[in-house]
């Protein structure tokens, strides 16, 4: 196959030979160049600048650096390595280099096998393009192996989606930040580029500080940032009922398919599932989607053989489709600019798009809850080094015995640790390289001071009175933002308001469903000796407890709402504990109508609470009464329960609980009588489900039957 160094070796000046690249890229003998795209690739290869494009999505930021990338191939320099922040976003480049010709190949998880034939090109040189996720450079084989002879060979280092190197990006990621090493280790003679379509000028400034000696030495190329086009709305309707409502009767009014936008994972279940009923070709795409599903998922909207895909941000930068004809976000993203991060989904290769924002009144609190999780502090930090003291590597599961963190913010903490040097990732795990980690106050507090002021843009961007596409573009710092003409401030309500009875209706259905299975344990946390507690393996059949139910989610639409009302806390972060709301009460009892149980249960146990027993007491004895089943009463608390830590992740809460309970002289005796039957065991919320896994063991080592949990709400 004749590749693009064979097509312009022969070329006469470099621009020839550049816009001969450019014309085999994307299939067209009449194509040129964009305003800005030559001089970016001529900086570069001419001059082997360092370079920061920042330029609208669909503009044309990778046919800079594939035609970069060859021109410096036809002179004899090494391959290009690309540094790329999602799996699914390398995927589509390397499709789209293949396919025009560009010998590229990716590293990733998703390909281990493919490592050694890889390694194998690299050597033979048979490579134009490398990508590689930012996590790459902390892997140990990569680091220790291939980066240093890839740094000796390499032609040209590109930084896609470079916002994320800022510790003010919107989409800021710690592995990001080993760039600034990378860089540091390359010659000044290796020409770098970072990309982004989503930086202001704090951005512009930090990234070009990262990538160079000094900010003045880069070569920067910022261009309009307006999408012409996009047809800007926000509908702004009272209750969650009306948004799912609008969507209900109004979604095969948009054109063409598109991505319809949630905060949260259940809400785009949830919302996946209602239009699904209403007759709607959907999917749900979140983080708990597997890869093989998101390539399918992405695959159908590409072919347009769903109308959207209802998705969290999962879905972000790693998605292309040039004809994507809609986006329209139920709850607003917490700033203006990754909200124009995610809207540039659209109309990249159509004239018309249409973008619609539904907020709702709980997004400030989504917002507090995702930024306050990432956070991190210096005694989760300590914790971590405490943990690997003894100089042994250990791995994300075996830390999580010795430090109270959840999955994904141990992770994050450990990402953040080793960037700052405190920690290494080695082959068995993390280990500590013995230098301490310093929170850096000042930093941090900046970053929560600016996410604050984000937050309020993104709630000033719904109330504008102003064009919403010169809004969006004046958070960037666009020098150029004019009027669009298009959206709703400049040209009126485009989008229908109404919502019928019909679609109404079947939207209050759907947020009153009620029910959320809840799957059992089944498994004790590995290393739980760690933590003293004699407990390991599979839990015993005899000894589990049976899939559970709640009302809802604390972070529902429907019933969430008034689950997080009843489950508040006072002024002084007191829970408050009060008599069940009688909505709640017939909400619960609809739960238990609905429970497709093979036995049902004779009698009813509360787990004991010292921060709500008058609810949970409310709740069990409610439904004992209507329900007719026995009243056995409380488990007993154990001595000292009182103290009872506040802990995250899932082996920390075990050890807080395993020996919380017991079963009283009382009780026991009450449980003998029954012969074996069901026992309905009653509780305010379900986090971990360990509280509700050790309750059940009890009762079933005391003889109880089957046990079946119930709480008003799941959170976590």
């Amino acid at each position: 196959m004749t590749t693009y160094t064979d097509a312009v070796v022969s070329g006469t000046d470099l621009h020839a030979r550049g816009l001969a690249i450019l014309r085999r890229l994307v299939g067209r003998n009449d194509a040129d160049f964009h305003p800005g795209q030559w001089e970016a690739i001529e900086a570069l290869v001419a001059h082997h600048r360092r370079a920061l494009v920042v330029q609208r999505t669909g503009w044309g930021k990778s046919a800079v650096y594939f035609v970069a990338a060859l021109l410096q191939r036809a002179i004899g320099c090494g391959p290009t390595l690309i540094v790329s922040p999602l799996i699914a976003l390398m995927r589509d480049q390397v499709a789209a280099a293949q396919r025009a010709g560009v010998r590229a190949a990716a590293i990733s998880s998703a390909n281990a096998t493919e490592w050694p034939d890889i390694a194998r090109r690299l050597d033979a040189d048979d490579l134009d393009v490398l990508l590689i996720s930012p996590e790459r450079l902390v892997n140990p084989t990569f680091a220790s192996r291939q980066l240093p002879e890839l740094i000796q060979r390499m032609g040209m280092l590109v930084i896609d989606e470079a916002h994320c190197i800022s510790d003010w990006g919107h989409d800021f990621r710690p592995d990001y930040r080993r760039i600034r090493d990378l860089v540091s280790a390359l010659p000044l003679t290796i020409p770098v580029l970072a990309t982004t379509a989503t930086a202001n000028s704090r951005v512009v400034q930090d990234v070009a500080e990262q990538i160079a000696p000094s900010a003045d030495d880069v070569f920067i190329l910022r261009g309009p940032l307006a999408r012409d086009s996009l047809r800007l709305g926000v509908l702004t309707l009272p209750q969650p009922s009306d948004r799912f409502g609008w969507l209900i009767q109004h979604l095969d009014e948009l054109p063409g398919s598109g991505i319809i936008y949630c905060l949260t994972v259940s809400t785009a279940e949830d919302t996946a599932r209602t239009l699904a009923m209403a007759g709607h070709n959907v999917r749900a795409y979140t983080g708990r989607t597997d890869a093989e599903t998101r390539t399918e998922l992405e695959e159908a909207l590409r072919d347009n053989r769903v109308k959207a895909l209802v998705a969290t941000s999962a879905l972000g930068m790693g998605f292309g489709k040039p004809d994507l004809g809609f986006v329209v976000h139920l709850g607003a993203p917490s700033s203006p600019i990754a909200y124009y991060q995610q809207v540039g989904r659209a109309g990249r290769a159509t004239d018309n798009a249409d973008i619609l924002l539904l907020p709702g009144s709980e997004d400030p609190d989504i917002w507090t809850y995702f930024a306050t999780a990432t956070m991190p502090t210096q005694e989760r930090a300590d914790g971590v080094l405490r943990a690997l003291s003894g100089g042994q590597a250990l791995s994300v599961p075996a830390l999580e015995t010795r430090v109270d963190l959840r999955r994904s913010q141990l992770e994050l903490l450990l990402k953040v640790m080793a960037v700052d040097g405190s920690v290494v990732k080695v082959k068995d795990g993390w280990q500590a390289t013995g230098k301490q980690w310093v929170y850096d106050a000042e930093r941090y507090e900046r970053i929560d001071q600016a996410r604050h002021k984000e937050q309020q843009a993104m709630l000033n961007y719904e109330h504008s009175t102003t064009c919403r596409m010169a809004y969006l573009t004046e958070q960037l710092d666009d020098p150029s933002a004019t009027a669009c003409g298009r959206c709703d401030v400049c040209a009126g309500t485009w989008y229908p308001t109404e919502v019928n009875q019909s679609a109404s209706a079947r939207a209050t259905e759907s947020l009153n469903r009620v029910g959320v299975p809840v799957e059992p344990r089944t498994t004790w946390p590995s290393g739980m000796d760690s933590l003293h507690v004699a407990l390991k393996g599979r839990i015993s059949a005899e000894e589990i407890a049976e899939e559970g139910r709640v009302i809802a989610r604390l972070s529902d639409i429907g019933w969430g709402s008034a689950l997080r009302a009843l489950l508040r806390f006072d002024e002084n972060g007191v829970p408050v504990d009060t008599d069940i709301t009688p909505a709640l009460a017939q909400a619960c009892l609809r739960v238990l109508a609905e429970w497709e149980w093979d036995q049902r249960p004779a009698a009813v146990v509360r787990i004991p609470s010292i921060t709500r027993p008058h609810l949970i007491d409310s709740l069990a004895s409610g439904i004992s009464r209507i329900g007719q089943l026995q009243d056995l009463g409380w488990l007993d608390l154990a001595q000292g329960a009182a103290r009872r830590q506040s802990s995250t992740n899932s082996a920390y809460r075990l050890r807080d609980v395993h020996d919380r309970f017991s079963v009283g002289p009382e009780l026991m005796s009450r449980l003998s009588h029954l012969g074996g039957a069901s026992i309905l065991l009653v509780d305010d919320i379900i986090s971990s489900r360990w509280t509700m896994t050790v309750a059940a063991r009890l009762l079933r080592r005391a003889g109880a039957g089957r046990v079946l949990p119930l709480a008003l709400a799941l959170s976590g």
